[in-house]
C-alpha cells in the first residue's frame, strides 16, 4: 500500500511526458522483464498447467488492462487525492464479492472496522460542505477501475494457490503489456519517439515498474493467499493515507487537521477489520 500510495504521484509526473497508454505499457513491460529475469536467475521458472491459461488471460484482462485504463484516465481527469480515495473504496465492495463467490467470511467487528476505515477516507477527501471538485468522466473511469479490481481478485485467489506470486505477476504484466501494445503502436508510438527521457522521467518510470507494478503486486498476491481477499483489501484504505503523505513531502500539499483525523480513523478501522471473531456472516 506504501508503494501504491506513491504510484499516483509518480504517474502524475510521467504523464508530463507520456500519455496514459504509453505510461502503463512501459511500466508493465519493464516490470515483466525484471520479474522474469529474477525468476530465471533463481531457477524457479514455472509451467502453466492445462486449463490455467484461460484463467491467466481473464485475470490479466481485468488487471492490469481494464484496471489501468480506469485508473490512468481517472487520474488524468481528476487528482491524486481523489483518485487514491476512490480506489480505496475497493475494500467496501470486495467482502461481498468474496462471500458470494469464494465463501470467505468476516465478523461483524471486521465489517464495522471496514466502514470506519472507509469513513476515514471520506473525511480525508471531502470538503466541509461535503463536496469535492472532480470530473464526472474521471469518476466513472475510477469506478470502472474499482469494479475491474474486484473481479480480478477472484481470479487471483484461485491462481495464488497454484503458482508463486512472482510468476503470477510477471506473466500477468506480460499479458497486460501485450493487451496495451496495439493501442501503443497505433495511437502513441509517433509521439513516444519524439520524447527525450530525462532523469526525472527515468527514475519515476522505473519506480513505477519496480515498486508499484512488481513488488506491490507480489506482496498483495501473497497476502491474498495467506489472509484472504476481504481482509487483504481493507489495507487498501491506507492508499490515500500514503498518497497524502507523499503529496505533502513531494508536492508540498497542505496537510490539514481533518486529514490527520481521517488517517487515525483509517488505521483504527483497519485494526478492527483484522480482529478474529466467532461472529461470522
Amino acid at each position: 500500500m506504501l508503494f501504491w500510495g506513491s504510484s499516483f504521484i509518480l504517474t502524475s509526473i510521467v504523464f508530463r511526458y507520456y500519455s496514459p497508454v504509453t505510461t502503463v505499457f512501459l511500466r508493465l513491460l519493464i516490470s515483466a522483464i525484471l520479474l522474469f529475469a529474477w525468476i530465471w536467475f533463481l531457477g524457479k521458472m514455472e509451467k502453466i498447467k492445462k486449463g490455467d491459461l484461460k484463467l491467466f488471460l481473464l485475470s490479466a484482462l481485468f488487471n492490469p488492462f481494464f484496471y489501468f485504463i480506469g485508473e490512468s484516465y481517472g487520474l488524468k481527469l481528476t487528482s491524486s487525492s481523489i483518485t487514491s480515495a476512490i480506489i480505496a473504496t475497493i475494500p467496501l465492495f470486495t467482502p461481498l464479492a468474496a462471500f458470494l463467490v469464494l465463501g470467505e467470511k468476516m465478523s461483524r467487528t471486521n465489517i464495522l472496522g471496514l466502514f470506519i476505515s472507509f469513513f476515514g477516507v471520506m473525511v480525508m477527501i471531502l470538503n466541509k460542505d461535503l463536496s469535492f471538485s472532480a470530473s464526472p468522466t474521471g469518476i466513472l473511469f475510477l469506478f470502472f477501475a474499482v469494479v475491474s479490481a474486484i473481479v480480478y481478485m477472484i481470479f487471483l485467489k484461485k491462481l495464488s494457490h497454484r503458482y508463486s506470486a512472482y510468476f503470477i505477476i510477471a506473466f500477468q504484466n506480460l499479458l497486460g503489456a501485450l493487451y496495451f501494445l496495439p493501442f501503443f503502436l497505433i495511437f502513441d508510438f509517433q509521439e513516444f519517439i519524439t520524447v527525450k527521457p530525462d532523469f526525472t522521467l527515468v527514475v519515476s518510470l522505473l519506480s513505477l515498474a519496480i515498486f508499484c507494478s512488481s513488488l506491490a503486486f507480489v506482496f498483495f498476491t501473497i497476502s491474498t493467499r495467506e489472509i484472504g481477499i476481504g481482509r487483504t483489501n481493507v489495507f487498501s484504505n491506507l492508499i490515500p493515507v500514503f498518497t497524502a503523505i507523499f503529496s505533502f513531502l513531494i508536492l508540498s500539499e497542505f496537510f490539514s487537521l481533518h486529514k490527520i483525523f481521517g488517517i487515525l480513523l483509517i488505521v483504527f478501522g483497519l485494526y478492527l477489520s483484522q480482529i478474529k471473531s466467532k461472529q461470522l456472516i
